[in-house]
């Protein structure tokens, strides 16, 4: 890997993730977005507003078993941050254009905008931490971190899976 050994690279990672976590923890962008146009919107939910957000994008239908599984709660939490969330402007409830029994969750013009300013708050930042950055740097670092987590997210799956069938004898 390099000169410092591959489990002195791992551990490195391992660190820096840590170091990340930390940061990650602080919820900087959540809040410099708060801070700007929604201070009396709850921190938690800013992240369920982007997660359902990301899934309209992508042409999904989300329900509250969505909203669920995107933030891994249970489903009676993830109704009330629905309602809340409903009662606060940011989501509307819709009917399913598969199946018109379902109600669907869907982001109200508040719910936009907030998405706006955290994705345009994210890009200012991401693009002022790397302005110094030869652009090959950016471009591989955005290919090997969308790569590590892709697969951390399958790696870390497989892990959770393989323990839930031990766990139940399978």
């Amino acid at each position: 890997m390099t000169d410092q050994g591959p489990k002195t690279v791992i551990e490195r990672i391992a660190r820096t993730m840590s170091r990340y976590r930390v940061l990650a923890k602080s919820r900087l962008i959540t809040r410099l977005t708060l801070g700007s146009n929604a201070a009396d919107l709850d921190i938690g939910y800013l992240d369920l507003i982007e997660s359902v957000g990301r899934c309209i994008r992508n042409g999904q239908e989300v329900t509250v078993g969505t909203v669920a599984d995107l933030m891994r709660i249970d489903p009676s939490r993830a109704s009330r941050a629905v309602a809340q969330l409903v009662d606060q402007g940011h989501f509307q409830r819709g009917v399913s254009q598969e199946d018109a029994r379902r109600s669907v969750v869907l982001l109200t013009d508040k719910g936009k905008k907030i998405l706006r300013d955290k994705v345009e708050i994210k890009l200012h930042l991401i693009a002022k931490i790397t302005e110094d950055w030869p652009e090959e740097d950016v471009a591989r670092f955005s290919e090997l971190y969308s790569r590590f987590l892709d697969d951390f997210e399958r790696v870390a799956a497989d892990q959770l899976k393989e323990r839930q069938d031990e766990a139940s004898g399978g």
